[in-house]
């Protein structure tokens, strides 16, 4: 933690892991069930109040059945904190994240470009095209 909060790489990493549980369909308790430790740990892990150490990401990547690219990819130490600061809070918006959630679940990448311009168009920051 920083003196401002949790570090936002570590922030970042606890929402990867939150999104990857989430796309599976997998409770808070589930995935404590599958590292043995409690959900209260999971969601700390989550929010980013508590660091995952490498041997528990390790434990997690199995558990989330995906690879630790999966979760790492992106990440950058230097990326500015105010682009980070940014996606955290449009997720945050109502609805943000089951919109992406709907988004990532079209399989056709024409379908998921038809969706991306109809919100653009209702949200009036983009015409056709």
């Amino acid at each position: 933690m920083t003196t401002d909060g949790p570090h936002r790489l570590d922030v970042a990493m606890g929402q990867r892991i939150r999104e990857r549980r989430r796309a599976l369909g997998m409770s808070q308790g589930d995935l404590a069930r599958a590292l043995g430790i409690t959900f209260q740990q999971v969601q700390k892990y989550e929010r980013g109040a508590n660091r995952v150490s490498f041997s528990r990401l390790m434990q997690v990547v199995d558990a989330l059945n995906c690879h630790l690219t999966d979760l790492t990819e992106g990440l950058d130490p230097d990326r500015p904190t105010r682009d980070i600061d940014q996606v955290r809070r449009l997720i945050a918006e109502d609805g943000a994240y089951e919109l992406l959630e709907a988004y990532a679940a079209l399989r056709s990448k024409p379908l998921q470009r038809a969706l991306l311009q109809h919100a653009k168009v209702l949200a009036g920051t983009s015409g056709a095209g």
